[in-house]
């Protein structure tokens, strides 16, 4: 293999830039052509596609974002949308493909494998730590540093006021920034896809708290929580519990995207990036690389898709505990 594209998809997620930089320096350490394309399987289609090299990812490992820029495609979605991808490939001769993203990266991935026989390797970058195959994903420490931060700044005035606090964080279908902020952040209690918690558990998980004397609580909930987003709990919890009650609300959003990322981060990324590419040459193909365990493994991208990767219920029973 002499020509190898990379590409980002989906959401950004801090250190997917030292991702591509370990890509892009591990292709030039092996002779290989490397390509970038820009804005993921739209500039595909588009041809959008930019030649690569060392002095193009010079200082940007510390950057947050990624410098391929994101984007999702419904035109990839189709056959011919597919076949324009492919024939802009086949233009510059790019024979593989190294695809930094998550779940809807690495379906467009294998669905393009079986139609034209471009071979791809995955690297996991989404902040929501959701991939079966690797115990952390790229992105996912920054953003938990990130919302954690602002755990910490908002218990301050929490305390001042003797308020209640719902925080928010992402994690449509993962519960893993949620689990733990709440451990790292001290909440009183925390609401996640995976573990059902209801109102009138968080209605006595608090009024235990007003018992004790405590005057301030954080209750951290993930955007997917079954219960409803972090406003609706809060309105039910009030409505519950009367009045009275002191509530705010916190939805931290997209922050939890951006920033520079960690050294766990930068570390984690350039190793999958250079695990993602070296795959790729030994002729790995629709796989995701992965760490489990501290070992680099490869994953079929049909597991990584259908397979769950659970929240460890050590760490939901360490919430509870360690809120008492």
């Amino acid at each position: 293999m002499k020509k190898i594209a990379v590409f980002t998809s989906g959401g950004d997620a801090p250190g997917m830039n030292a991702c591509i930089r370990a890509i892009v320096r591990g292709a030039a350490y092996h002779g290989v052509e490397v390509f970038g394309i820009v804005r993921g399987y739209n500039g595909m289609i588009k041809g959008d596609i930019i030649p690569l090299n060392s002095q193009s990812v010079s200082n940007i490992i510390q950057r947050g974002g990624t410098i391929l820029k994101s984007a999702r495609s419904k035109e990839f979605m189709t056959a011919e949308g597919r076949k324009k991808a492919y024939d802009k490939l086949q233009e510059l001769g790019i024979e593989g493909l190294v695809a930094i993203g998550g779940n809807g990266t690495f379906t467009g991935a294998e669905i393009f494998y079986n139609e034209f026989k471009i071979p791809t390797v995955g690297a996991p970058g989404t902040i929501d730590n959701d991939l079966f195959g690797t115990d952390y994903t790229i992105g996912f420490d920054t953003a938990v540093n990130t919302a954690l931060d602002a755990v910490d700044k908002i218990r301050d005035t929490a305390d001042s006021h003797d308020r209640v606090f719902f925080i928010e964080v992402m994690g449509r279908d993962s519960g893993y920034i949620a689990i733990q902020c709440a451990i790292a952040g001290g909440a009183e209690s925390v609401m996640i896809p995976e573990n059902l918690t209801s109102v009138d558990e968080i209605s006595s998980i608090l009024q235990k708290g007003f018992d004790k004397k405590k005057s301030s609580s954080i209750v951290i909930v993930a955007e997917g929580d079954e219960e409803g987003n972090a406003q609706i709990v809060a309105k039910k919890i009030k409505d519950k519990m009367g009045e009275n009650l002191d509530i705010r609300v916190t939805t931290l959003g997209h922050i939890q995207r951006g920033g520079i990322p960690t050294a766990y981060d930068r570390i984690l990324a350039s190793r999958l990036g250079l695990g993602a590419l070296e795959g790729l040459l030994r002729g790995e193909k629709n796989v995701m690389a992965g760490v489990v365990n501290n070992q680099l493994i490869y994953t079929p991208f049909h597991d990584t898709i259908t397979k769950k990767k659970p929240v460890s219920e050590d760490l939901i029973r360490m919430v509870e505990i360690l809120s008492t």
